[in-house]
């Protein structure tokens, strides 16, 4: 089967730090390079209307079918978008064709934001809790369950220590769980023992896994590597350890 095309759209940037994994945040280390201040959220005025945008063949430049990571250089609940999540949600049911994966760490504002016709949700929408380690598991992902939405994954990035998830797994409202280390200067260590115990939890629990990137600072069998930050996501796909749930 083939497998589905990805693509980034940000439909605002900058972000607030919330908690211990974002200490070394790789927008505001990357905005540094542009002198650019990460705290001040903006709309993305270029960009914003990405997933409808028109090629020279009046097409979607996004095909059918392809899977959109949104708002991964902010959060798409932080309050300073207010005032666009609208035309963003506007945005997002024009293209029931693809499927927008929306990682938070604000699921405390998620009712407040959510479009008058959300219901228990958008066939086309996951929303991904975002945690970084076992204290922040057992505080966002609860909410998590008890929200109206379809499609439900547990974002673990960066993991910076070894996190039991399996009793919310067992519920049954887990679709996927995404694991991925931290990156560029004073990278924290990503175990891959640490990852192997998530893909077993998922494994038991028949939910889907997903080890998208090392990390700058990787540790396997007691060795630490330094990792190109532009080589964690190849290293990543090499342990092939990936699992999709069966049905």
């Amino acid at each position: 089967m083939e497998e589905k095309k990805s693509f980034m759209w940000s439909p605002w940037h900058g972000c607030h730090k919330v908690s211990p994994g974002c200490q070394n945040c790789y927008v505001e280390y990357l905005d540094k390079q542009f002198k650019k201040d990460s705290n001040i959220v903006s709309r993305n005025i270029t960009n914003f209307n990405m997933p409808i945008r028109l090629n020279r063949n009046r097409q979607y430049t996004i095909p059918s079918g392809s899977e959109v990571a949104t708002c991964f250089t902010s959060d798409f609940f932080i309050e300073e978008a207010d005032l666009w999540r609208q035309d963003a949600w506007d945005i997002i049911r024009k293209r029931p064709d693809l499927h927008f994966l929306i990682p938070t760490k604000r699921l405390n504002r998620f009712l407040q934001s959510v479009p008058k016709d959300w219901s228990h949700g958008y066939d086309n929408v996951s929303i991904a809790v975002s945690v970084e380690n076992q204290i922040l598991a057992d505080k966002r992902v609860p909410i998590l369950l008890s929200l109206p939405i379809k499609h439900k994954e547990i974002f673990i990035a960066p993991i910076l220590e070894p996190i039991d998830i399996e009793e919310y797994l067992s519920s049954g409202q887990i679709e996927r769980v995404l694991v991925g280390g931290e990156s560029y200067d004073n990278a924290r260590v990503c175990n891959f023992d640490w990852v192997l115990s998530l893909k077993e939890q998922c494994v038991r629990q028949n939910v889907s896994f997903s080890f998208h990137q090392t990390g700058s600072n990787f540790v396997k069998d007691g060795k630490t590597y330094k990792i190109n930050h532009y080589k964690e996501y190849e290293q990543a796909k090499k342990a092939n350890i990936d699992y999709k749930r069966t049905y």
